[in-house]
């Protein structure tokens, strides 16, 4: 797990608290609904395809592929020493797409290949760890 003390944190609220506590363990962990069966990302208190509020917490497997991305060459605040880098579209394998960055790999199109396999690595923002991704493997 990479350390980055310096950086910008997410702020976990109630909601989205069990998916930080799982990123801190080095899990991947999604909300479900109960009833009829769906993950979904972002998390919240009712399910946005049955609108039920029997939630539960599930490790995911942290396995995905590439839906989407583009290659930010400037830098966000609190990342000034970075770039370029690669804002990703993850396609999980339950099913919900989460934005995260892709690490691992150099950020150019050539390496970065639409529906290419990726698994969950975690980075140490300040107190707070922040699911990326990689390519499946460690880099091919």
């Amino acid at each position: 797990m990479a350390r980055n003390e310096g950086k910008q944190a997410p702020k976990p609220t109630p909601d989205t608290q069990p998916y930080w506590d799982g990123a801190a363990a080095g899990e991947l962990r999604l909300p479900r609904c109960v009833p009829c069966g769906k993950a979904f990302l972002y998390p919240r208190s009712v399910c946005p395809f049955c609108s039920s509020s029997d939630i539960e917490w599930f490790t995911a497997t942290g396995r995905g592929r590439l839906h989407s991305y583009l290659i930010a060459h400037r830098p966000s605040p609190g990342f000034e020493d970075e770039g370029p880098y690669a804002v990703a579209v993850v396609e999980l394998e339950e099913g919900p797409r989460l934005m995260s960055n892709i690490v691992g790999v150099p950020n150019d199109p050539e390496h970065l290949v639409l529906d290419m396999d990726l698994e969950v690595v975690f980075d140490r923002h300040g107190d707070v760890s922040v699911p990326k991704f990689q390519p499946a493997g460690g880099g091919r």
